[in-house]
């Protein structure tokens, strides 16, 4: 049977010098015993994946709302394909494979419903309260609104994970770890592959839309498609050799990236003046090409704003509905708007809504609200 020091130094043998170690964690909030067969790590992934919040993401919008078709990403299902991505080229790069994994699994726990657009109108909600932003939400969700020990609020993660929460946040913190930095690029590899596979999937964006843009260029002559008249099975070769062909952009590059800066030790990661997990530069403006492509022809689809107006209209009504009766709000959440302010409570309870539970609280506080946001 290996043990939790076994573990520890496998990694310590076979992780790049620059990796994050488990053994070498820079603690927790509230002091605990480790496990007797776990990495510090390893216990924070299973407490992410044990969470309420993890659940929910099932039934949160990626682009499209759940209830539009039942094979359309969901935000769960991008945080399994951001999870694989970095944990493969972890791999490959001699990283922290469970402290990246960990990462990814909690990087999206703070999105609230309906997708950008509930975290926009959310936003605007608390301008007067410090604005509302996914990323922070997770770390809040983590070390207060998740709370499954009675001894201390949240899940008591290590402070490497928390800190690989911080995405936007890091004034004076220094560079994020290369696992955390790579769940970032992992997140935008996922995201620029599964959209377009949705946008396709969904008639939203065509070939022929996708014929002027050079990354769909390029990717149709590397796998030898015809990009004109996509068949189903020729959608399902593009999307798989898009992954693989960013997934070996990203693990090449970054090696380059992180051999030529001399790192040796985390210390030295965190000391970089930019960031050393990266793709080429022919694919970063790719990428940034395709970003571009899916803002003005996929997420401002006519068909999409009509879902972005009426989840703005259902989250506004909850909002000032829950602000005028507090009383509706649930115990927790009444509770804890006497130690954080009757806001910042509210949009914590709106922000854990699915989609569907959005919708079904919004129709039963208005008779004749809508049932679904998909337009018919």
């Amino acid at each position: 049977m290996f043990t939790r020091p076994d573990l520890e130094a496998r990694e310590a043998a076979t992780l790049a010098p620059y990796a994050t170690l488990s053994r070498d964690h820079g603690g927790r909030e509230h002091h605990e015993e480790e496990s007797e067969t776990r990495t510090a790590f390893q216990k924070d992934r299973d407490r992410v994946l044990h969470t309420t919040a993890f659940r929910r993401l099932e039934a949160k919008t990626q682009v499209f709302l759940s209830a539009a078709g039942d094979h359309y990403r969901t935000r769960l299902t991008h945080t399994l394909e951001v999870q694989q991505v970095a944990r493969s080229v972890a791999l490959s790069l001699g990283l922290n494979e469970t402290l990246s994994e960990t990462i990814a699994l909690a990087h999206d726990l703070g999105h609230p419903p309906f997708g950008h657009a509930g975290e926009r109108v959310l936003n605007q909600l608390l301008a007067d309260e410090g604005g509302f932003n996914h990323n922070l939400q997770a770390r809040r969700i983590v070390t207060l609104l998740e709370h499954p020990k009675s001894e201390y609020p949240g899940l008591n993660l290590t402070h490497d994970t928390l800190d690989g929460l911080n995405k936007h946040h890091r004034a004076g913190l220094g560079q994020p770890s290369l696992e955390a930095q790579l769940v970032d690029a992992a997140d935008a590899l996922a995201y620029t592959a599964h959209d377009l596979d949705d946008g396709l999937r969904s008639g939203l964006i065509t070939p022929h839309q996708l014929n002027e843009l050079p990354l769909w260029t390029e990717l149709t002559r590397r796998a030898g498609v015809h990009g004109h008249d996509l068949s189903e099975q020729g959608r399902r070769t593009l999307h798989r050799q898009l992954l693989g062909w960013l997934i070996r952009d990203l693990t090449h590059a970054s090696h380059a990236s992180i051999s030529a800066s001399g790192v040796a030790t985390p210390a030295d990661v965190r000391a970089q003046p930019t960031r050393l997990i990266t793709y080429s530069p022919d694919m970063r403006a790719l990428m940034r090409d395709t970003g571009t492509f899916l803002r003005e022809h996929l997420y401002r689809h006519w068909r999409v704003e009509m879902q972005v107006e009426q989840a703005t209209q259902v989250l506004q009504s909850l909002y000032h509905a829950l602000m005028n009766r507090p009383s509706m709000l649930p115990p927790t959440y009444r509770a804890l708007a006497a130690s954080e302010g009757q806001p910042r409570a509210t949009c914590d309870y709106l922000s854990g809504m699915t989609d569907r539970y959005a919708l079904d609280t919004h129709a039963g506080i208005t008779p004749g609200g809508p049932a679904t946001l998909w337009p018919r």
